[in-house]
């Protein structure tokens, strides 16, 4: 190769990689609305979880953002998929699912209902079938919250 197609190729490469300007949604710290109140029944390590996500936004107070009202309640449920033939447990469903309510001055904006599963294997070993169910419920439980920012997000575009 010549070094003048080097050159080319090389400028190429940096105006492509450094033109690009993504950005993760949910990194972004201006949100046009701001949490007044979260109200959270149901399994309290999935609602610690999702309130960790919403304290972020909680923080940032404008006075010229649309102020939401926040009603989370959640369930967590581990279902038993196969078993083997003794009838011990092979393979577990955990699933988390959220019914979730946004109001605005006392009016109902939206209520939605979200289920997230996964399945994994069941371990020998306790302890680490305890440690990857809990990571499992927090993935999960993160992806609830993003899903309900998500939402608000989209009611303060329309």
């Amino acid at each position: 190769m010549s070094k003048e197609l080097k050159r080319y190729i090389s400028l190429f490469f940096i105006i492509t990689l450094t033109s690009c300007s993504y950005k993760p949604i949910f990194s972004e710290k201006n949100y046009n609305f701001e949490i007044n109140e979260i109200l959270f029944t149901g399994d309290k390590y999935v609602n610690k979880i999702i309130e960790s996500k919403f304290n972020l936004i909680k923080e940032e107070q404008s006075k010229n953002k649309k102020k939401y009202n926040i009603s989370i309640r959640t369930n967590k449920e581990k279902l038993i998929v196969s078993k083997d033939s003794k009838g011990d447990p092979l393979k577990f469903d955990l699933v988390v699912s959220a019914y979730y309510e946004i109001s605005n001055n006392g009016k109902i904006l939206l209520n939605k209902r979200i289920q997230k599963n996964s399945i994994y294997n069941n371990e020998i070993d306790k302890f680490k079938l305890e440690q990857s169910e809990k990571i499992i419920l927090d993935n999960l439980s993160k992806k609830i919250s993003e899903t309900i920012i998500s939402s608000i997000i989209n009611l303060d575009d329309n």
